[in-house]
């Protein structure tokens, strides 16, 4: 298992960016509020997720919380008579906030959430956008929109809704109830549930093998699984077509031939 190195702060250390073996981890660093997001958190995000995903050297990217308490426990709540006291005010919040979750939706890479404790709100929100979830069993999820008279974004409630189906975003939206783990994996709304005291090794497992394996194959495979989940009107044929020749042009699927016949591992370069 990797050793994570070359540490990188952002938004005044509140979002940690690691690298080592393949994988890259952010991590949201405020525990002394639960890995609430600020404004600032946000944009430190989001620059967090550009290095990444411009570091060739990643391959895999885990978002994590710190302190063991939260993985994000929804926005900050003290900024909102600064940022988001009125309609106006809140729409630029959005706007800021919005666009670092859209890096995050079109991530060419793989992304794990690995989540122990409260994943609330703005935190649900990554979770969601998230390739896989990973759960410790002390987690804890739920949207309480409705307890703070806010309205829960479009984009939300659709990755909402396509991991749990209406009737339960309906539940969760209206009640703002919390859910546990057991229950949270049983309505799909993570993949898999694991002692807290084995979850970060277990997601670093998962994403060594990730980064162990062909990148063109699996980024074939995560073009092709966004387009399955669009509308037939709406899939974009050519792009899966095209990653699918790369792939069979590919000096890795040469390797990954050859390996097979000379049974050892094989070496992909992602070319």
């Amino acid at each position: 298992m990797p050793d994570l190195s070359h540490e990188a702060p952002n938004a005044d250390g509140k979002i940690i960016t690691e690298v080592a073996d393949g994988v890259g981890v952010i991590t949201f660093n405020n525990p002394d509020k639960r890995n609430a997001m600020s404004l600032e958190m946000w944009e430190g995000f989001g620059e967090a997720l550009t290095a990444l995903r411009d570091d060739d050297s990643v391959r895999v990217v885990i978002m994590r919380g710190a302190g063991g308490k939260a993985f994000v426990s929804g926005a900050d709540i003290s900024q909102f008579e600064k940022n988001r006291h009125n309609a106006a005010a809140s729409e630029e919040y959005g706007k800021r906030s919005a666009a670092q979750r859209a890096l995050l939706a079109d991530y060419p890479k793989p992304t794990i959430a690995c989540i122990q404790g409260f994943c609330l709100g703005g935190g649900m929100q990554v979770a969601m956008l998230a390739d896989i979830r990973i759960a410790a069993h002390d987690s804890q999820f739920g949207i309480p929109a409705a307890k703070l008279g806010i309205a829960y974004g479009f984009d939300g409630l659709r990755h909402l809704v396509s991991l749990v189906g209406p009737s339960w975003a309906r539940l969760l939206m209206y009640t703002g109830m919390r859910i546990d783990s057991t229950e949270a994996l049983r309505i799909g709304l993570v993949e898999r549930v694991i002692p807290d005291d084995q979850l970060w090794g277990e997601t670093m497992a998962i994403a060594a093998t990730i980064s162990q394996n062909a990148p063109l194959a699996i980024k074939a495979a995560k073009i092709t699984i966004a387009e399955v989940l669009k509308d037939e009107s709406a899939r974009d044929m050519t792009a899966i077509k095209a990653i699918g020749t790369a792939c069979m042009d590919s000096a890795d699927f040469r390797e990954g031939r050859q390996a097979f016949m000379d049974k050892r591992k094989p070496q992909f370069q992602g070319k």
